[in-house]
């Protein structure tokens, strides 16, 4: 195995639970010479990986042109094997005209009859993701890491420093869906427990989220930062690295407290760990509501609860 390629334009957390498929490609073929495709956009966290030779990107605005030039690259590349995790047409398209060897991924693409092999996707028994990804490269080898892995830069490390003079702790309370971000509530009596700690208390997300971050800190009435955009993700990376301890919801910010195997708390709403999206951290706990009926309402979250209560996120704040 000389030259291998691994699809995944989906979202951050996608890109990051497939790194375990790096780690354990490289301990078998040591030699080989591994490449990346992500979507435009989330490069940056794989620009410091030792063991990726190139990381490519695919902007989903020029889905056409960028198909045409990416075979290109690829048929170039002559890679023996293609690995695509994303299930959409667009990464399928790419795999099948690749020209390697060996084409594998998952049944739910719908260029998958086409691959060399297909697999199942199973989200009803309790697989985590990653285990749903390392299963495609089962009959290569049998992987021996599971967690996630980022590297940040020596820059991103230093500019964080300035937030690790004491012991401190890194919330993360926004997420794109509502149904899977705790109310602001629970938050707000987190940071005054965490406040009798008398560790630092730095709340991060995107630009878009300062307004909400903001809102907590105010509500608390504690003394906490707030570096919502301030942060690059492999910046909130480095932060995370040495927090005392991450709170975080089932989005993006669990998966890079488990690549840095920070100790996280994580809260699920509307969703369930059983999906396969739990945290990996070596000390890790998942917060949630159980015995609610209407609990999980979907695979992913949606902008109001279906059932006009949000039960499964108000109560969160008994668990505490």
């Amino acid at each position: 195995m000389k030259k291998v390629l691994i699809i995944q334009t989906a979202f951050l957390g996608d890109v990051i639970l497939a790194t375990p498929l790096i780690a354990n490609l490289k301990l078998k073929f040591p030699e080989a010479e591994i490449d990346f495709l992500v979507k435009k956009g989330n490069e940056e966290l794989l620009s410091n990986h030792p063991d990726l030779r190139a990381v490519f990107t695919f902007d989903k605005k020029k889905k056409i042109s960028e198909i045409l030039s990416l075979v290109q690259l690829f048929r170039k590349n002559r890679y023996d094997l293609v690995i695509n995790l994303h299930r959409f047409a667009s990464s399928g398209l790419l795999t099948v005209l690749s020209g390697a060897k060996r084409k594998i991924g998952f049944q739910k693409n719908p260029f998958s009859f086409l691959y060399s092999k297909a697999y199942p996707h199973i989200m009803d028994q309790g697989l985590h993701e990653v285990d749903r990804n390392l299963n495609l490269i089962s009959d290569l080898l049998i992987p021996s890491v599971r967690r996630p892995a980022l590297y940040p830069k020596d820059a991103d490390l230093k500019s964080v420093e300035e937030f690790q003079k004491q012991a401190y702790y890194c919330l993360a309370p926004a997420s794109v869906w509502f149904t899977k971000q705790a109310p602001i509530s629970v938050w707000v009596q987190l940071m005054k427990q965490l406040n009798e700690t008398g560790a630092s208390i730095y709340l991060i997300g995107g630009p878009d989220d300062k307004d909400l971050l903001n809102q907590i800190i105010e509500t608390s009435t504690i003394k906490a930062v707030n570096l919502a955009g301030k942060l690059s993700v492999m910046q909130s990376a480095a932060l995370m690295k040495g927090a005392t301890r991450a709170f975080v919801n089932d989005s993006g910010p669990l998966h890079i407290a488990s690549a840095m195997n920070t100790p996280v708390t994580a809260f699920f709403c509307s969703t369930i760990s059983d999906f396969g999206f739990g945290p990996l951290s070596d000390d890790a706990k998942i917060l949630e509501v159980k015995d609610l009926a209407c609990r999980p309402c979907g695979l992913h979250g949606h902008k109001t609860c279906p059932e006009g209560h949000f039960k499964c996120g108000t109560e969160l704040i008994e668990l505490l």
